[in-house]
């Protein structure tokens, strides 16, 4: 018999962690005196020892390591953590790219996020407009025309609205344009408001501040570092219009995020 501090030069687990996995009825000593407390192992247990040890340095629980012990086929317990260590490995390598996309960039001007967007109801309108500066106007005349049809609709809270760019290019006139804006449902809908459901997407997110005349420089850059960096672009880039001319005095204060769907 092994008295706990031999068992714990053995077994290269300290006191406090073989008094834990006691606690949790993992490893529990074969005696325990009576009298003064003292735990005693035997030396087989040297084994279930070295067991717990390597299983905790695969990342286990202990739920899991209970599991294991309880009968649960190892190959199973070890394929789901292969699987989470996977997905945290992709997690680490898009913040690694994220940062040294950063470095590299002399200026830091931008920086990008990934987000995932909720499966959101819409109402829509499209339209073409004569300047891109008319789009400030357009936007609050759609939403008084979906309020007109749908006086007890609400919007998603938080709120989330976005305009898309139907154009094949940048044009500066004749802008083909669509208005999107998350309600708690769908409305009654008329020839120009329509409602659609948007499924839940992945983005790069980018901000923008400052005037619309230079918000192509965030285009190039997130579309440079989508690139760079292996994603698939999967539909339409959508324009979040956070702050502007209707609450900022100064257009250094104008704020757009720019969301660009990828895989």
């Amino acid at each position: 018999m092994l008295k706990i501090g031999e068992f714990s030069k053995l077994s290269h687990l300290t006191v406090k962690a073989l008094r834990f996995y006691e606690k949790e009825k993992l490893l529990i000593p074969a005696s325990i005196d009576e009298w003064n407390g003292y735990r005693f192992y035997e030396t087989r247990q040297l084994e279930d020892a070295a067991k717990i040890k390597a299983y905790r340095q695969l990342g286990l629980s202990i739920d899991e390591i209970k599991s294991i012990c309880s009968g649960t086929d190892l190959k199973l317990i070890l394929s789901e953590k292969a699987k989470a260590l996977s997905a945290q490995r992709e997690e680490i390598d898009v913040r690694l790219s994220i940062i040294n996309h950063i470095l590299e960039d002399t200026e830091m001007k931008y920086q990008i996020t990934e987000k995932t967007i909720l499966s959101v109801i819409v109402y829509y309108a499209e339209t073409i407009l004569d300047k891109y500066q008319d789009i400030m106007q357009w936007i609050p005349s759609v939403g008084e025309e979906c309020a007109k049809l749908n006086p007890d609709l609400k919007c998603a809270d938080p709120a989330y609205e976005f305009c898309e760019y139907l154009d094949g290019e940048y044009k500066e006139k004749d802008i083909q344009i669509r208005h999107n804006e998350a309600v708690m449902s769908r409305g009654i809908e008329s020839d120009n408001i329509k409602f659609r459901e948007i499924p839940e997407t992945r983005v790069l997110s980018i901000y923008h501040k400052g005037s619309y005349d230079r918000i192509g420089e965030a285009y190039s850059y997130i579309m440079k570092y989508a690139e760079e960096n292996g994603y698939k672009v999967t539909g339409l880039a959508r324009e979040c219009y956070i702050d502007g001319i209707w609450n900022k005095e100064s257009v250094e204060d104008w704020l757009t995020e720019i969301q660009l769907p990828v895989l």
